[in-house]
């Protein structure tokens, strides 16, 4: 990997767009595979959220919309799902006041993920409350993270929850599941209270639970703030024989701060964002370099990453988020199997919960279920092909670019992105031209600016209310669906090659459909 602390470069190139670019990608030449990896898994900030009909809406929107597979959400074993708590006949004193396995809470989820066509990912945390070894907790809703106190009654856990996941389930079914241990454990004194050599015994323990019981079942880890233990668990893995199945890890753009901790828990008054746009970037290559040095095959998740991992970020809800997430993945989406964003929904409850109906939260969808920019992003993302075509005219400076694609039924797209990296972004128009394939012309153009496809100028046209009225909510909800552009593109003939033409505002991102003439 690059030094992650390097300067960014400060000439012009890199914070302010040209005015006029044309794009000419090489529709007849042979492409390369373009998978959509940002498609298969999405966050929700816990599993507790998960009984909620909002957050069972959302995610049936967003598999609906974004085409996503799978549901990653930490604290699966947490108190509040009831998962290792005495009977309740135990206040009678009928029974013994001894915790006992029970998965009623967690089934219901289970079950509502499958009926909206999710898979869940079965996140092994954190510790339940009768079995943690010490008094470190995590978020406002105090998820135990210290060691269990008994490793045997953990494994048992474990081996439990697995089991009857089959035996509900089928073989069939789970096994198109992944199990994932634990989440960012080198946070230590947040999201584990041990230390790595005691990561890498519940690592084990875990492991050969799971596996105890199924040995397909996919398995993996250490997902690791700033994509750290790769090489520890990996080596770990091979001495000892529990192996993972695929690796996971997190990143965000503004990671990387000499002297303190690691995201998302430094100290932000002294630890100011990174300001590289290409710091994520490197950091993914460069882990994509590692594991290849290791000789392992199996998947790479980027399970949590973003821009910012401030917990209220501004910017984070405006198109120059949509324009980063785009840049982002037209770089480094086939670096990796999985880019889960974090994450999809408002509803969230780490270091507080959100009161105004647009309050900077991490979410693609507010409070509500409402779609800020960076949701459409991901929804023209997910209208691309699966063949990508090389494209002439990028402009140097990495700030402006494309992606160019044609699909099973030879549909061309292309996805246009101008970014600025800039905490006050300058907005600009850009006018594009795009050479067309022979024989076609430009259909429906979609953008996402300061106004195209910005729920967020529609609510501040509101008075920016905190709590919406039902009639405002409606009202906003009305417009929110992914709307085409209008005047859409322009088609021109040029020494007999078709062009398109359009507009569109940097930062922001714009989709040019095209047709058969």
């Amino acid at each position: 990997m690059s030094d992650p602390r390097s300067p960014a470069p400060t000439n012009d190139s890199r914070r302010i767009a040209p005015h006029r670019v044309t794009f000419a990608p090489q529709w007849s030449q042979p492409g390369t595979p373009f998978r959509h990896t940002w498609e298969s898994v999405a966050n929700i900030d816990q599993f507790r959220w998960l009984v909620r009909r909002d957050v069972q809406d959302h995610l049936a929107v967003a598999r609906r919309e974004l085409g996503i597979q799978h549901v990653r959400a930490v604290g699966m074993f947490d108190d509040e799902m009831r998962v290792y708590r005495p009977s309740p006949a135990s206040f009678m004193g009928t029974e013994p006041r001894t915790p006992r396995s029970n998965w009623q809470t967690v089934d219901y989820v289970m079950d509502s993920l499958l009926e909206r066509g999710l898979s869940p990912m079965v996140t092994t945390s954190f510790v339940p409350s009768a079995m943690t070894s010490g008094p470190t907790t995590v978020f406002t809703t105090k998820g135990h993270t210290s060691p269990p106190d008994d490793w045997n009654q953990w494994s048992s856990l474990v081996e439990d929850a697995t089991r009857h996941a089959l035996d509900r389930y089928g073989p069939a079914v789970v096994r198109s599941w992944y199990f994932e241990v634990w989440n960012e454990p080198n946070l230590h004194g947040w999201f584990w209270g041990g230390d790595q050599a005691q990561f890498l015994k519940l690592w084990e323990v875990t492991y050969r639970a799971i596996k105890s019981v199924d040995a397909s079942l996919r398995v993996g880890g250490p997902s690791c703030a700033k994509a750290g233990w790769i090489d520890e668990l990996l080596a770990h893995g091979e001495e000892y024989d529990c192996r993972p199945d695929y690796l996971t890890a997190h990143i965000y753009n503004n990671d990387s701060v000499i002297g303190e901790a690691l995201a998302p828990f430094s100290d932000q008054a002294a630890a100011p964002a990174n300001q590289s746009p290409d710091y994520a970037m490197e950091v993914i290559r460069g882990v994509r370099a590692q594991v290849k040095r290791h000789g392992f095959r199996g998947e790479l998740h980027w399970n949590e990453w973003g821009r910012s991992f401030h917990g209220v970020d501004h910017r984070r809800e405006t198109a120059a988020e949509a324009a980063f997430i785009v840049r982002l993945l037209s770089e480094v989406s086939q670096e990796a199997e999985a880019f889960a964003y974090w994450c999809l929904s408002d509803i969230y409850d780490q270091v507080g919960y959100g009161r105004e109906a647009f309050h900077g939260g991490y979410g693609l969808m507010n409070l509500q279920g409402l779609r800020k920019p960076a949701y459409h992003a991901f929804h023209l993302l997910s209208r691309l092909g699966t063949e990508r075509k090389i494209i002439s005219g990028i402009p140097p400076g990495g700030m402006v670019g494309a992606i160019a694609t044609v699909d099973a039924k030879g549909r061309a797209r292309i996805l246009v992105y101008a970014y600025q990296h800039d905490d006050a972004p300058v907005r600009q128009s850009l006018t594009v031209t795009v050479v067309l394939p022979p024989r076609s012309r430009p259909g429906a153009v979609y953008r996402i600016d300061h106004h195209d496809n910005n729920v967020l100028t529609q609510w501040r046209e509101l008075g920016a209310p905190d709590y919406l009225s039902r009639g405002q909510r409606a009202e906003l909800a009305a417009n929110n669906e992914l709307q085409p552009a209008s005047p859409g593109a322009q088609w021109t003939n040029d020494a007999g090659r078709n062009l398109a033409h359009f507009t569109m505002e940097t930062p922001g991102v714009a989709l040019l459909e095209i047709e058969p003439a």
